[in-house]
């Protein structure tokens, strides 16, 4: 299904503000669905305002919904539903006389026309499935009141304001906890949620008829934040919009956004919504804790291997035998290769490897452990990625042992020439080739038969732990190149 702005793009000539203004839209009418226990529908007219085409709908949390199916690319012609022809031409509000039925169900249709500027772009559509009648209660006298004020400041223009563009994601819903204050700043309607809110954040008491600004000043535990969030909400009484505001009391977190009420222009109080988000902070601080534990954890891993590492080289200077020296120093190249790759998880709030640094870091110190008779220069070419620490510990390792192997093998004593490690990523799949411009594959030369410690390790990680093969095969223009491919969907 195409996005809203695909299908405005595909049949308006619709300038991009007033796109950007019917995605504001849409991203705050899950407030008016919930608080008007209704359908939202967004029209646009096409060919003159004989029709209409759907490209965008929201349902309500709070009430049945009169479109189970999916209306994003209907079309209905204004002979079939007038009132939106009417909001169109008329720029008011325009309600139907009579509900018709709709897939059995019966559905009154509203109308609101979207102004942006001077302009009516767009037409909402209020549609309330009336087959499961409601009792009025003071909640819902309360949503549809705040909702029809909304509604006319949508037909007004007013609302959503264009600051409002930023940080509507994540703000407090009605469903959340809602208060609605008079023109005065008094609480004249505070949802059973609100109160529970409002109550963990230590009031007492009922919120009716109290000056809600003067309470706020009094239970939020930071003096500056008390003064913020008390001047938004006094400033919403003057008709200032402001974005959603995280705020701390007696041990409660909360987010708290005020929006102005003034339909017509008229001042009509302010809507105050807040979410309860204590359990969310813990749990975020649980997870920080804990990701610091796991990087102190890497931390300590890293300098035991180097320790190892120390130890390893210690005993190699005491060694007289020369075979049992370059054991040694090989072990110690291994081990400061897995060391590398936990000083990096060490510094990440992920348990994923930035490949590239850690290669670019791991390649110098191969090329200057080589046997002093190379004077093969070691590169890296394209980009690795970002690997999960499963997948980064044993392809260090297994380019370790690659770059190792090239740099004692490839080349004649004396000669000059560059080991070559390339990465390419592409639909899912990462190729890694270690090649070489060297004297190439000696004759008669069986991978699976080699007896080399180094190939041995990497043929059993790149099988049990890469999940991949290696291959072994002639380069193009002379010399070796060793190609691993692995699979990163998942990953």
């Amino acid at each position: 299904m195409s996005t809203l702005s695909e299908l405005l793009a595909e049949h308006t000539q619709m300038r991009g503000d007033a796109v950007e203004h019917l995605q504001r839209v849409v991203a705050e009418w899950q407030l008016l669905a919930d608080m008007s226990f209704a359908d939202f529908l967004l029209w646009i007219p096409l060919a003159g305002g004989a029709e209409f085409l759907c490209v965008a709908q929201a349902r309500p949390t709070t009430a049945p919904t009169a479109h189970p199916e999916d209306m994003v690319g209907a079309r209905i012609t204004a002979s079939d539903s007038p009132q939106l022809r009417r909001a169109v031409v008329e720029g008011r509000i325009c309600r139907e006389e009579n509900p018709r039925w709709h897939l059995e169900v019966p559905v009154r249709r509203e109308t609101i026309p979207v102004r942006y500027g001077r302009s009516v772009i767009a037409v909402l559509s209020r549609d309330t499935n009336l087959a499961m009648p409601r009792v009025p209660s003071p909640l819902e006298i309360a949503y549809l009141g705040s909702a029809s004020d909304l509604c006319q400041m949508v037909a007004d223009g007013t609302f959503p304001p264009s600051a409002e563009a930023v940080g509507a994601v994540s703000s407090p819903r009605a469903g959340d906890g809602l208060v609605r204050l008079d023109a005065h700043g008094l609480v004249a309607y505070a949802s059973p949620n609100a109160l529970s809110a409002y109550h963990r954040m230590g009031h007492a008491s009922d919120l009716v008829g109290v000056v809600l600004a003067d309470t706020m000043r009094e239970l939020v535990q930071d003096p500056f934040d008390a003064a913020e969030v008390a001047d938004r909400i006094e400033g919403a009484l003057d008709g200032k919009h402001s974005l959603r505001m995280e705020v701390r009391a007696r041990g409660a977190v909360m987010l708290v956004r005020s929006i102005p009420l003034r339909p017509r222009g008229d001042a009509a109080g302010a809507l105050v919504l807040v979410r309860d988000v204590t359990d969310l902070r813990r749990r975020d601080m649980a997870l920080l804790s804990k990701d610091a534990t796991i990087r102190e954890i890497h931390h300590r891993v890293k300098n035991n291997l180097q320790t190892v590492a120390a130890l390893l080289r210690l005993q190699a200077r005491r060694t007289g035998i020369p075979e049992a020296r370059i054991a040694l120093a090989e072990s110690v190249r291994r081990v400061n290769s897995i060391a590398l790759v936990h000083e990096a998880l060490s510094v990440s709030v992920a348990e994923r490897v930035d490949l590239d640094e850690l290669v670019d870091k791991v390649l110098p110190a191969i090329g200057d452990g080589a046997t002093a008779e190379s004077r093969a220069k070691v590169r890296r070419e394209g980009s690795f990625g970002t690997l999960p620490a499963a997948l980064a510990t044993p392809l260090v390792l297994v380019l370790t042992e690659l770059v190792h192997n090239a740099l004692a093998h490839a080349f004649d004593p004396g000669r000059a020439g560059e080991v070559v490690v390339s990465a390419n990523r592409l639909n899912g799949e990462l190729e890694v080739v270690v090649g070489d411009d060297g004297r190439g594959l000696p004759e008669g030369m069986d991978l699976e038969r080699s007896t080399g410690l180094g190939l041995q390790i990497v043929r059993t990680l790149v099988d049990s732990e890469l999940g991949s093969a290696l291959e072994v095969r002639p380069r193009a223009g002379g010399g070796t190149e060793a190609v691993i491919r692995l699979s990163l969907r998942g990953r």
